[in-house]
């Protein structure tokens, strides 16, 4: 089994015909993925790659194609529309992979999204990947913009902050023969969708999940939330990573909300807060994959 995306997944693309959505359109389709249709409006009717058609609104592809994830690769201004669009669509699963949308927008998204029933990953995040059992275990699901070839079909799930942080230990996994059963890159802005504690909740009811890396960085306090919900409830071997720690106050790491502020989102916290509850936290990026192999 997997979380959030199967095989079986039907996903559409806002923005198919941009270059960046173009692109990662390609290479999901690539990876064996079921993209159904495209959304950009004015050029409804269209095709992309000869075979995906184009609709002008996602509510006319979800009723053509039965589509139950969006890809979002739509300019900062127009995203949180987007959001909203797949939203109202009924589209179970939106990704959002574009940065740089203004906090308050994702402050308005987040208050109409609260009670439905879509669940957003992002914005500003890699996406969501279930490995599949062919070459390069292509045959899966990929939405955004991770590389499929790095990835496994196998029993780990790994759930993270950063994107980059996100590959490196998916590879460092696959290299030891160990595959994932699905990786989720939930961003790295101060308003998303979807918290490293919500992943983890789904990976835990996963039974073909075994164990789990979080990958968390400096900056708001979702890990310590994370950790004591591990603490009290989780059944599997958890390894963590904070990024962060020689950060000087006030850094940004890149991300808006990778920011410390108050004494509160520091790493030696997170660090804490993780070992108190039972998770094995590796010193260094380069040890996340056998931090948790050393458990299971």
């Amino acid at each position: 089994m997997s979380i959030l995306v199967t095989p079986q997944t039907r996903v559409l693309v806002q923005g198919i015909t941009g270059a960046v959505g173009a692109r990662h359109a390609q290479l999901s389709l690539a990876y064996g993925t079921q993209v159904v249709a495209g959304v950009t409006p004015g050029k409804g009717g269209q095709r992309f790659e000869q075979k995906v058609p184009i609709f002008d609104t996602v509510a006319q592809a979800v009723a053509a194609t039965g589509a139950t994830a969006s890809a979002i690769f739509v300019p900062p201004a127009f995203a949180a529309d987007a959001i909203l669009e797949a939203a109202d669509a009924g589209v179970a699963l939106v990704v959002c992979i574009t940065e740089g949308i203004p906090v308050n927008d994702m402050v308005k998204v987040k208050r109409a999204l609260a009670g439905a029933s879509t669940r957003l990953i992002g914005p500003n995040c890699p996406g969501v990947v279930t490995p599949g059992e062919g070459k390069d275990s292509q045959g899966g699901c990929r939405i955004g913009i991770a590389p499929g070839y790095i990835h496994k079909k196998g029993h780990v799930g790994v759930v993270s902050r950063s994107g980059t942080l996100t590959y490196e230990a998916v590879w460092q996994l696959t290299c030891r023969g160990v595959g994932q059963s699905t990786c989720v890159g939930i961003g790295g802005d101060p308003v998303n969708g979807t918290s490293h504690l919500d992943v983890l909740k789904l990976f835990n009811d996963d039974p073909e999940t075994h164990g789990i890396i979080m990958i968390g960085e400096i900056g708001g306090a979702a890990e310590e939330e994370a950790a004591a919900w591990i603490k009290q409830h989780c059944r599997k071997p958890v390894a963590g990573f904070i990024a962060g720690a020689t950060a000087p106050p006030g850094r940004r790491m890149g991300h808006a909300g990778a920011i410390i502020s108050g004494g509160k989102g520091t790493a030696a916290a997170k660090i804490a807060a993780l070992r108190e509850a039972g998770v094995a936290v590796a010193e260094t990026p380069s040890v996340m994959a056998e931090t948790l192999l050393r458990r299971m």
